[in-house]
């Protein structure tokens, strides 16, 4: 994922998943159209079957607009090919774009927005302010897929949450996003050295990389927020849920949390040793990404598993690129190290008034096909929600198969968090964790000006909130 496209999170971060952005409100009120087949209020309506579930018109046309990020757009076109040869006759077109909200905030403000958004990428439109104007998907994932399976039968569990706002399916999110400390396999072997399961094993491991002229870390400007990802998923497996959900309903003093203060400590440590790559802040983030992956200056980076098909033009022959869970501070931490972040991001959302509003739910229903998720699987390297679609030799990926590895080790100790894409804190989250990372602060001018953005947030009346629990 590329993260001026999509800052962490595709992440909660970057998760996956929901917008980066939390935006003014649109100008003027459109309420939000019943779910069900039938298009919006100006579409045409056909015959409901099994085919046709949702009672797409013949041969009708569905605009979708979709994110230009590290995903492309090719895998929604494949699915266009497929959502043609079911409805002959009909039309899927498929726009990219870079800057969701500057594109379509004035089309959802003149009541014609896309048939199909991918509301995804920094510039996403904040979902709080174009909530009550989403279908409910909830008929999507009650359908049958084109192999005749009922498509919530055949997704991963707990997929459905991230785009579940007060109980409407407001977002379905395509990609499974595996968070991991990524590393070359070959090159940690061809030193000798394991990965570390603690903090301290970690700056140990410091230490000798630091003899033979390599360093732990490498990080851009971009993508610092990167390290907030591990440090939250490291912190939520050493101290559990107490942990998310001080962060997710932005109490007083979350950031303050034991379990968040002795991760911080053990990172500030690592920097204050010099086993960060220095420049990051100067960097753009796919060149560090490079040094890592290219020049090998480094031994780990954490990232979501977007970071193979990102960097597959700049990574080195033989590098078995591959995931391990993030260290934890003991070895009594409340969850176990296999314990991991994962979330589905890429949220795809169907307008209540778009032209079409059927033809989006069908093209969406095309893209939840084994067939499509396939596809996706095969070119982008990375997990869709849906199920069974990547084979035992991760279709000759190292990475993919070691995704796979991570979910079947994690089990039920599964766990995302949303608060900095639904709150649009990445921003300023990024000064924060470029100065620490530079080593110009320390981990209580870390902790406090993380709490100032929490504390804005939840100061501010006009930002809606979503309580978690």
């Amino acid at each position: 994922m590329n993260v001026q496209q999509q800052p962490l999170a595709r992440r909660g971060f970057l998760r996956g998943a929901l917008a980066a952005a939390v935006l003014v409100p649109l100008a003027g009120s459109m309420a939000s159209c019943a779910a069900g087949g039938g298009g919006g209020s100006t579409g045409p309506t056909g015959t409901v079957s099994d085919t046709n579930p949702f009672g797409m018109a013949d041969k009708s046309t569905v605009d979708a607009v979709i994110f230009k990020g590290g995903y492309g757009i090719d895998y929604v076109e494949f699915a266009g090919k497929g959502f043609e040869n079911a409805h002959p006759g009909s039309t899927a077109k498929i726009s990219p774009s870079t800057d969701i909200a500057q594109e379509l905030q004035p089309r959802f403000v003149g009541g014609n927005p896309p048939d199909l958004i991918d509301n995804s990428g920094a510039k996403a439109i904040g979902f709080s302010t174009i909530l009550a104007q989403l279908e409910d998907l909830t008929s999507v994932v009650e359908a049958k897929n084109l192999e005749g399976k009922v498509i919530k039968d055949t997704l991963y569990a707990g997929v459905l949450a991230p785009g579940t706002f007060n109980g409407k399916l407001a977002a379905l999110n395509y990609v499974l996003t595996v968070y991991a400390m990524w590393y070359s396999d070959s090159f940690l072997k061809d030193n000798g050295w394991t990965v570390p399961k603690t903090w301290d094993d970690m700056y140990a491991l410091g230490e000798q990389a630091k003899a033979k002229g390599k360093y732990l870390f490498v990080w851009g400007k971009e993508a610092a927020t990167y390290y907030q990802e591990m440090a939250i998923a490291s912190a939520i497996k050493e101290g559990g849920n107490d942990v998310r959900l001080g962060l997710e309903n932005l109490k007083p003093d979350a950031w303050s949390h034991p379990a968040i203060q002795s991760v911080f400590t053990a990172l500030g440590k690592i920097v204050k040793a010099g086993h960060f790559k220095p420049g990051g802040s100067g960097t753009q983030f796919t060149a560090a990404q490079a040094q890592w992956s290219n020049a090998q200056d480094a031994l780990f980076y954490p990232s979501g598993s977007w970071i193979e098909n990102e960097m597959k033009d700049q990574t080195k022959s033989g590098f078995k690129m591959t995931g391990a869970p993030v260290p934890t501070v003991t070895s009594g931490s409340k969850l176990p190290y296999e314990a991991m972040h994962s979330a589905s991001g890429e949220p795809f959302v169907v307008p209540s008034q778009g032209k079409n509003v059927a033809g989006g739910k069908e093209l969406l229903r095309v893209m939840l096909s084994k067939d499509a998720a396939t596809n996706f699987a095969k070119t982008k390297l990375a997990p869709t929600i849906v199920k069974d679609t990547i084979p035992a030799d991760g279709f000759g990926s190292t990475a993919l198969v070691s995704q796979t590895k991570l979910l079947s080790d994690a089990g039920s100790n599964i766990f995302t968090w949303n608060f900095v894409d639904l709150y649009g804190m990445n921003k300023d989250q990024l000064v924060v964790w470029n100065t620490f990372l530079d080593g110009k602060s320390d981990v209580a001018t870390l902790t406090s000006d993380l709490q100032k953005i929490t504390d804005k947030v939840r100061n501010d009346s006009s930002v809606t909130k979503i309580e978690v629990k």
